[in-house]
Order: C-alpha cells, then structure tokens, then sequence
C-alpha cells in the first residue's frame, strides 16, 4: 500500500458511486454499514450529502438530536479511485459518547480490510482531531472486536476501562493523548 495513495477525502458530489459501492459492499456482507456516520439513515446521495455537510458545521437535525457536531471523512484509494472506508470524528462528547461512542467512530469496508487501512485510517484521523484542537481523544470498541482494540493499541490508546451496555455488551475505552494543554472536560457537553 502506497502511503500517499491512501488519504481522508471529504465527501462531495463525484463520490456519489463510490458510495453506493461501498454500501453495496456492506449490504453484501449482510453487515450495516460502519460508522452510523457512512449511511446517516439515508438512501440516497444527495441527502447524504446535505446532512454530511450540516454535521460538520453543527447543524443536527432534529431527528437524531443525540448526536453532536462532527465531521465524516471517507478513506479513499487515490490511485483505485475508491472508498475504502470511513471515519466520524465527533467534535466534543456528551455523556452518551463518554461513555460508550468516544470521539472517533470508523469502518472498512467488508472487502478492504486485514490490509493495514484501519490503522492508517485512525493515523489520519488523529491528525484531523489536532486541526479542531481535541488533545485527548476516546476511541472505543467491543470487547470481542480485536481488530479494533489492535488498531487502536497500535496508535497509541490506553485502555481505561470498560463500559457493560443494558444488552451485556461490554465496551472498552481507550484514551490517545495526542497533545497538551486542553482538560478534556473542557470538550464534554451535555
């Protein structure tokens, strides 16, 4: 994997096939499509796209108002001209996110992954966290998901704890410092 070749693209209008690619990759695994953020409820590419671009600038709509400002990012391949995945960078916590969700929220598609995206996926994440000054950022998975715990470990988290969900779904909390200077209270709101 070229490492240029690899990058975080937000999402505009000429990736309108490549999205429904990649959801058809999902449908075709029998998986939903990860992160929540990939798919936001919609069916088609012009509401996605119109939602996608108020989460950024922290307009929620008033069907999902537990969710907070953030920004998606798709992994794209450069030289493919495909999306191999993507990434929901959630721009403060409220207490659901604290909890179980944490700051960033990310996939790869079914047919792309064991092939080091996921990690390089998170890397770049974790840059575009220092761009909107989050210092400390919660990165969380199930506790059955190794991928995602060796994914993590292997971009610095440290694991906290762990959260029991009411459904017994126990839920690991890995903190990665990548700055200074910020408390992270200061990014939780209500």
């Amino acid at each position: 994997m070229e490492q240029n070749d690899i990058l975080l693209t937000f999402p505009m209008e000429e990736h309108r096939q490549m999205w429904e690619e990649i959801l058809a990759d999902y449908e075709a695994a029998g998986e939903k499509a990860v992160p929540f953020a990939l798919k936001l409820k919609c069916d088609k590419y012009d509401e996605f796209l119109h939602k996608t671009i108020d989460f950024a600038n922290g307009v929620i709509p008033p069907d999902l108002p537990h969710l907070v400002q953030a920004t998606t990012w798709f992994l794209m391949n450069k030289e493919k001209n495909k999306i191999l995945g993507a990434v929901n960078i959630r721009h403060f916590l409220n207490d659901y996110l604290l909890k179980v969700g944490g700051h960033i929220g990310y996939g790869i598609a079914p047919s792309e992954r064991r092939k080091g995206y996921a990690a390089r996926m998170l890397s770049l994440a974790l840059d575009k966290c220092r761009e909107i000054d989050i210092e400390k950022v919660l990165v969380t998975c199930n506790k059955d998901n190794i991928g995602s715990a060796k994914t993590i470990l292997k971009n610095g988290g440290i694991l906290e704890n762990e959260y029991t969900e009411e459904n017994n779904n126990i839920v690991q909390r890995y903190w990665i410092n990548i700055g200074s200077g910020l408390d992270v209270n200061q990014k939780v709101k209500s």
